[in-house]
Formats: structure tokens, sequence, C-alpha cells
């Protein structure tokens, strides 16, 4: 059994510090939320780096170039400096820096969820659903820079009419019902595979992941998420495939 320093570290280039509203406390206090350190016990060591200037507005709303050379030079700091053998993000909106960050991050750079699609599609030989957390926010770049060519056929939907989700953005320090949200997300899954026939699933919002396993259940699809990334890149990078629990 590989001793905790022994163990791969990952680095996970988050947004920017700061008060955590009530919402999404409750979120990422979700072992499989990706800025829990619960998602990487017995899998890797883990560095979680906030990056000044990266929030909603530089991220989903308006990608900043300064907030992407931040993110470059951390990633860099933290392969040079840390040791870590990848690098992950906090949000899967930085699929759209996939192509620039793997460009000048000397080890492999795993920036979003969505990475995973054109496999999937291939898997299946069918669409893929993609849910994420603001469709109107998800464009052809995004998909474009994860490898999700016109080729690749997927349905997109988002929780931007989830009015419990929209809570994070109207009401910030309002409790959420999770409950609320996963019985909304198990109705979109359905949807999208009864009237749009997908064949997978895949949740671009690390935020997602605690919910998957009931979409698995519900659906009997597969679906991808934050967490099955986080194993698939452990088994290509020297030292992960020895990790317990993989």
């Amino acid at each position: 059994m590989q001793s905790t320093v022994d163990k791969p570290l990952v680095g996970v280039l988050c947004w920017e510090a700061g008060s955590v509203p009530m919402g999404l406390l409750q979120l990422e206090l979700l072992p499989g939320n990706s800025t829990n350190p619960e998602t990487y016990q017995n899998l890797c060591r883990v560095q979680f780096s906030r990056i000044k200037g990266a929030n909603v507005h530089t991220i989903l709303e308006n990608p900043c170039k300064n907030v992407l050379a931040a993110m470059i030079d951390e990633g860099r700091r933290l392969v040079e400096q840390e040791g870590a053998v990848a690098i992950t993000t906090s949000c899967g909106f930085n699929a759209v820096n996939q192509p620039q960050l793997a460009a000048a991050i000397p080890v492999p750079v795993f920036s979003s969820s969505l990475l995973q699609v054109p496999a999937l599609a291939l898997a299946t030989g069918r669409k893929v659903g993609i849910i994420t957390a603001s469709a109107k926010h998800l464009t052809a770049e995004h998909l474009r820079n994860a490898g999700i060519t016109e080729g690749i056929p997927v349905v997109v939907k988002g929780l931007d009419d989830c009015p419990e989700w929209q809570k994070l953005h109207k009401y910030p320090n309002d409790r959420l019902d999770l409950s609320v949200i996963e019985d909304y997300l198990v109705q979109m899954a359905r949807k999208l595979q009864q009237s749009d026939g997908v064949g997978s699933l895949l949740l671009e919002c690390t935020d997602l992941p605690p919910f998957a396993e009931r979409l698995r259940q519900e659906t009997s699809l597969p679906v991808a998420d934050y967490v099955s990334m986080l194993h698939w890149l452990l088994k290509c990078v020297p030292g992960g495939g020895a990790c317990r629990g993989l």
C-alpha cells in the first residue's frame, strides 16, 4: 500500500479566495465536489490553489486573459516547486482554456470533465447529454476546445431554469434544498434519455458529482463527471495506477 507521501500530487486551480456563501458551502461540503478534500482521499494528494481574479464573471461570463495567465503561472509553480504530476480545475467552464493550459504546463492538464465527451460518444455510438450549470454560457468554443468537434453528437441542458439552483446567484446566503436540485437533475436526465435519445450523460459542473450515482440508478446510463475524470487521469500519471481505490 502506498504511503501518503508516495501518492501522486494533483494540483487544482480554483476560484479566488473569499467568503463562501451558504448555498455554495453546502455543495462544497459534499464528497465528490472538486474542492472537498474527501473527494481525493485514498486516491492522491491534492493542493488547492486559489487564483486571484477567477470567479463567475471571469470564467463563465467573460473569460479573462489575465486570469488565464495567472492560472498558467500557478500551474507551472505547482509542477516545478510542489511536484504536481497533473493539473485540474474547480470549474468545468475552464474547458475554454484547455489548449492554452495544456501547451504551457509541462504535465497533463484536465481542465474540465467535458474532455470525456468524445470517448463517451465513441463508446456508446449515441448522443451525449451534457448537463451544465449554465447552458447559455457553454459556447461552441468551450466544446471545441474540449475536443468536442461538430461531428460528435451532443445535447446540452442547463440548470438555468432550476429555481433552487438559481438561489446560488439570486440569494447566495440562503440554504439550498439539495433534494429539490437532485430531483430536478433526475427529471432532466430522464428527458435527455427518453426525448433526446442520449446514450450517456456528462456532468460539466464540478458541484454535480455528488448527484451522479442517483442519475446512474434512475437511468441506467453511463454518467461521467469530475470524479470519473480524476480516476482516469490518475491511471495515466506516474504512480497513480497503484493508488488505493483505483
